[in-house]
C-alpha cells in the first residue's frame, strides 16, 4: 500500500496576508505544489485549498487550512482522518520568530513555542507528535510590535534571503518524503546565512 504523506502550510487567508511572514508557510507550499507539479483546488468539505499526487510510490497532499492560523487543526486532523495519515506523515511548516530570517529546524515533534496554528493542530489531532518544519523569520527591531511584525510584508533587501530560503525548505520537505527525517534534519537543519 502506498504511503501518505500530509503537508500542511500554516498562513492567513486573504490578499492582505499575503506574502507576510506569518504566511511563509504557505509560500513554501506553494513552491512545492510547483515543485511536483500538483495544482490547487478548492475543497470546502475540509475549508481548505488542496493539491495532491503520486511521486515515487509515494502519496502526497499538501494543504492550505482556510481558516484563520489559530482554527488550522480544524482542517488538519479531520483531514488527516479522512485520508487516514499516521500523526507522523503530517509534517507542518510554520513561521518561527525565534529564529533568524535564513534559518531551518525541522524536528519530530515538540512544544508549541506560543504558535497558535501548532497549539491548534495538536489539541486537534490530540497529539504533539508530528513533524514540524520551523523556518526563521525574525525578531522586530524592539520599538515595532509583534503582531505588526508577523503580519507586515518582508523588507526589499530580504527578498532573495526569502526566495532561497522557500527553495531550501522545498527540497527539505522533499527529503523527508523520501529520504525520510533524520537524513532531511541532517542535511537540512541550520543557518543559510551564517554571521560571519
Amino acid at each position: 500500500m502506498e504511503e501518505t504523506f500530509l503537508i500542511v502550510g500554516l498562513g492567513n487567508p486573504g490578499k492582505e496576508y499575503a506574502n507576510t511572514r506569518h504566511n511563509i508557510g504557505f509560500m513554501t507550499i506553494d513552491r512545492l505544489a510547483k515543485y511536483f507539479g500538483f495544482e490547487w483546488l478548492v475543497n470546502n468539505k475540509f475549508t481548505t485549498h488542496l493539491a495532491k499526487g503520486d511521486k515515487n510510490g509515494k502519496n502526497i497532499l499538501l494543504t492550505k487550512p482556510q481558516k484563520y492560523m489559530n482554527l488550522s487543526g480544524k482542517t488538519v486532523a479531520p483531514l488527516a482522518g479522512y485520508y487516514k495519515i499516521h500523526a507522523k506523515r503530517v509534517m507542518v511548516i510554520v513561521d518561527d520568530l525565534d529564529l533568524p530570517l535564513g534559518s531551518l529546524r525541522m524536528r519530530p515533534d515538540g512544544g508549541n513555542g506560543g504558535h497558535r496554528g501548532l497549539e491548534s493542530i495538536s489539541e486537534c489531532l490530540g497529539t504533539s507528535s508530528f513533524p514540524r518544519l520551523r523556518i526563521g523569520i525574525g525578531r522586530p527591531e524592539q520599538k515595532q510590535e509583534v503582531s505588526g511584525f508577523v503580519l507586515g510584508q518582508f523588507n526589499q533587501d530580504e527578498v532573495d534571503r526569502v526566495e532561497r530560503v522557500i527553495e531550501t525548505a522545498s527540497n527539505q520537505i522533499s527529503c523527508w518524503i523520501n529520504q525520510g527525517l533524520q537524513v532531511a534534519m541532517n542535511n537540512y537543519n541550520g543557518d543559510l546565512f551564517p554571521k560571519k
